[in-house]
Order: C-alpha cells, then structure tokens, then sequence
C-alpha cells in the first residue's frame, strides 16, 4: 500500500481538528472564518435600538432647549458659547477615546464599556438640563443667587447632553463594526439610520403635544417633566437592548469567529466565550491553524508574534494630531466630504424653525411676548418643528429605499444623490419661501440626513475590507488581525460633525449678523451642499 493511500484512510478513520473544524462550520452554514457569523435581523434591530433612544432625547432637546435658555434667563450673547463648548469638547475627545476603545480589555468588551458610561452622562446631562431651575429653586433660597445657579445648572446640562449624544455614536458604530460581517454592517447601517428616523419623529410628535392639557402633565405639573419622564424611560430601555444585543469577544480572549460562531450554536448560552480557554498570555497557544502557523510534518510552526505589535499604546493629544494629519488620503478624503456634508445639514436644522418664524411667517422674536408679531413668530416656529418631523420620517423611510437604490447606482451615487437633492432642497426654499412648498421640500431633508448616517460609515468598512485583503494577500494567507483600529477611524469621521457645529456656531451666526437675514443661511447651506456634491464625485476614493 503507497504511502498517500495510507495517509488518506488515515484521515478518513482519524480527521484533524481542522477537518472536523471545518466540517462543522459547512454544516453550520457559515462560510468564511475570516469574518464574524451571520447575525440575524432581531440582533440587528436589537443593536440599533440605541439610536432611537439617542434620536428621541435629541428631538426633546431641539423642541425645549432655547425655551428653556431663554426662562433661565440665559443672556442672548451667551448663545453662541453655549453652542461651542459640546463640539470644541468632542472634537478634542472623540479620537482619543475612540483610540482607548481599540485597546479596552474589558472583560465585557472594548466597545460597550465606553457606551454604557456617554449613556449614563447622556442621562445625567438631559436631567439637569430638563429640572435645573427646579432642583435650585427648592435648594437656594435667595433669589439673585437661583438666578444664577439656574443658568450655571442648565447650561452645564446642555453642555454634558449635547457632548454625549454626539459621543455616543462612534463607540456604536466601531461596536457594529466589530462583531458583525460585511453584509451585517451594511444591513445594521440601514437600520441604524432607520430607527434614527423614527425616533427623531416620535420625539418631534411628543414636544408638540400640549401636555398640560392632559391628566398626565397635570399630575407632573410640566410639560418639560413629562418629556422628561418619556425621554429617559425611553433611552435607557433601548440602550440596555443594545448592549445585550451581540456579544463582544475582549480584546485579549484570541477565540477566533468561526469558532465563536461554533460555540454560539452549540452551547448552551449565547454566544458565551467565557468558558473558552483564555490564551491571551500565549499568542501561540491556540492550536488550531491561524496565521502565522504551518503544517510542517505534522507539527506547528511557532508564531513567534510579538505582543508589543498587537497592543500599541493609546494615543495622548500629541499622537492623536500626528495621527489625524497623517490619515491615508481615502480616510482623509472622506472626512473633509463629510464636514461639507455635516455644515451644510445642521445650519439648516438650527436656523430653520427661526427661518419659519421670520421669514416665511414674518414674524418677529424680539417683540413683546404679548404682541401680535411674537405670536406670529411662535406660530413660524411651530410649523417649522412639524418641517423637522416630515424630514426625520422620511429619513426613515429613505434609508428603507437605500437597500433598492444602492445595487443601482452605488454608494458613489448614494453619496451624490443625498448632497445635490439637499442643495437642490435648500435653493429652491430660498428662492420660493412658501409654507407648502417649505414642507414639501422637507422631504428631501430627509435624504440627506439618511444618507450622512450610512454611507461615509459604509466607506470606512470598504476602506478596511480593502486592506484586510491587501494584508492577506502579502501574507498569503488569513489576516490575523487589524492594522487599523476602527474606533479610531469612526471617531475621526465623527469628530466631523463637532467641527461643523464650531464652523456654523461660530461662522454661520456671525454671517446671519452682517447680512441682517436668516435668509442667508439657507442661501450658505445650498452653496456647501453643491460643494459637497463635487467633493464627494471627484475625490472620495470608492472601492470597486
């Protein structure tokens, strides 16, 4: 008998591990060890549960908080600072903390850590700020002094709020990133953005409600409790759905996907890697074959990996600007993309109800609270928030319409389409400042904000699909790990918003100022739109 017909039998009567391995995969139905399993829609809904919660306390802040700012007695030169401080605060924060996130080696994970502690801040935030003036009023009783601490406790609640729920969603993202395929990630993008929309829109409906009018409000006495109550309730429901939602494997537990994926269906909890030997002292231990090892008559080749590779250090402030300024072009390209995108988007959503007000009701917000102008004004703003609320609807329903339009025209045209219609939404407004037309048009809106919570994300999961490959392909064979961190990379591309809020916050006011219009601003973000639009076409690199 030849020595290969030996060999054969003896694999038949006697498989390796890895033959077993992978014959218990096939039969699973997963494919690609290379990659997480599969997750299935309810995990996938469960994960972006967060971002309805997120989405529903923001509406409540955008319906209350310049009410609130204006009782308090908040001077109105103060406003712009108010604004700066959460954004300045992020953009200096969010690498950092997204970079710390890579190398978290919490037991529970790298990701959720950091989201349960921004919720908690995010709570805490939307409670001082929502019941500040009642908590000082029944502790200070001189009134100079509940004056003052009433504007200090308020402001330092908007602050914390705005900071964290901006926060949050770059731990979300890497989170989504981590644990789930290609497809999953796209698939949990569309959801992400779907459930941003409802939620904003189940918020907007909320803050119109006269509350006062109902046996609840009376029995809370505030229309501001009662939004309260709901936002809390509601955020801290969700975001414990979303932390239970997919299981992390931490940071220093080398179990790799497939055989997480082979313990999720075959243990009795889910996905519970705990019991799986922790190899993490030995990057060598594992005995099954992964990079670095080879068969060589039967025995392992030794990894001889050197941990300091593996783990590098967290950034400090230094680092972080070294690493931002040294971005790859791709991740560079995107970021300066999506800054258009973001400046263009939020100084049309902070000026639009007081461009209702002023300029399609002219009315006046200086006037007396009594006079026939401010309740005009009042009146702009309010059909103006029903504007904010057709736009998070059909955001909802747009990032639905994305998984039918994306196999058409590509994330490229998605990019594309989502800036030129907002610019082409914003001009036309502009042009034609009409109630009907106005809220027809906010439609649009809708498109543009759907597509600024997928596609640059979508990109970035390109952009490290891409490189994985590359690794692989100069290794011939399995990348064993990430080059790249993607907390790092979701917390540039989100810090990007917080430098839109310091650009409009800072530029877009002073503009309203020495044009002596609110007209101006629609005029400013069509023109960024258009730019955007020609940035995202000719310099946003897409993979094929």
């Amino acid at each position: 008998m030849t020595r290969s017909t030996t060999a054969s039998q003896d694999e038949l009567f006697h498989p390796s591990k890895s033959q077993v391995r992978k014959c218990s995969l096939s039969k699973a139905g997963y494919e690609d060890p290379a990659e997480p399993p599969r997750r299935s829609t309810v995990r996938l809904l469960m994960h972006s549960s967060a971002m309805f919660g997120r989405e529903f306390c923001y509406a409540a802040e955008a319906a209350f908080v310049t009410p609130l700012l204006l009782s308090v007695g908040l001077p109105s030169s103060l406003y712009s600072t108010v604004w700066l401080i959460s954004p300045i605060l992020g953009f200096v924060l969010q690498p950092i903390v997204g970079s710390a996130s890579d190398y978290c080696r919490s037991r529970w994970g790298r990701r959720r850590p950091y989201i349960l502690a921004i919720g908690i801040l995010l709570v805490i935030g939307m409670s001082l700020f929502l019941n500040g003036e009642s908590l000082v009023t029944g502790i200070v009783s001189n009134r100079r002094q509940r004056k003052i601490w009433g504007i200090l406790i308020t402001v330092f609640g908007v602050v914390v709020f705005d900071f964290s729920a901006d926060f949050i969603d770059s731990p979300i993202k890497a989170y989504l990133f981590d644990v789930c395929s290609h497809r999953d990630k796209e698939r949990g993008l569309q959801l992400h953005s779907l459930f941003t929309g409802i939620g904003g829109a189940v918020g907007y409906l909320a803050g119109a409600i006269d509350w006062m009018t109902t046996p609840l409000g009376r029995a809370l006495g505030s229309e501001y409790r009662v939004i309260y109550v709901f936002a809390v309730v509601i955020f801290i429901i969700f975001l414990t759905i979303h932390l239970c939602s997919i299981p992390e494997i931490p940071l220093g537990q080398e179990v790799d996907h497939a055989e997480s994926y082979l313990l999720e269906n075959n243990t009795t909890g889910y996905g519970s890697i705990d019991n799986h030997k922790d190899d993490s002292h030995d990057p060598c231990a594992d005995t099954t074959l992964s990079p670095g090892k080879e068969m060589e008559n039967g025995s392992l080749i030794p990894c001889n990996k050197p941990e300091d590779d593996k783990v590098p250090r967290r950034m400090n402030l230094k680092s972080l600007i070294k690493t931002l300024l040294n971005l790859p072009p791709q991740y560079r390209s995107l970021c300066i993309g999506h800054l258009f995108g973001w400046t263009a988007f939020l100084s049309t959503m902070l000026f639009f109800t007081d461009f209702m007000g002023q300029i399609v009701y002219a009315g006046d917000p200086y006037a007396e609270h009594n006079t026939t102008a401010y309740i005009i004004y009042e009146r702009g703003v309010e059909v103006g928030c029903w504007g904010l609320c057709i736009n998070a609807i059909f955001s909802a329903i747009y990032s639905y319409l994305q998984k039918i339009i994306m196999p058409v025209i590509g994330l490229k045209g998605l990019y594309f389409l989502g800036y030129f219609l907002f610019g082409l939404g914003t001009g036309l407004i502009s042009l034609f400042p009409n109630v009907h037309s106005i809220l027809a048009l906010c439609s649009i809106f809708g498109a543009m904000s759907s597509t600024l919570y997928t596609v640059p994300y979508n990109l970035i999961a390109e952009y490290h699909r891409q490189e994985k490959r590359e690794i692989e392909k100069a290794k011939n064979g399995p990348a064993s790990g990430e080059d790249r961190g993607k907390g790092i990379d979701c917390a540039a591309l989100t810090s990007m918003v917080q430098l839109a809020q310091i650009i409009v916050g800072a530029g877009i006011g002073a503009l309203v100022n020495m044009i002596g219009t609110v007209k101006v601003v629609m005029i400013a973000s069509s023109a960024i739109s258009f730019l955007g639009c020609c940035f995202v076409a000719l310099f946003v690199h897409y993979v094929h």
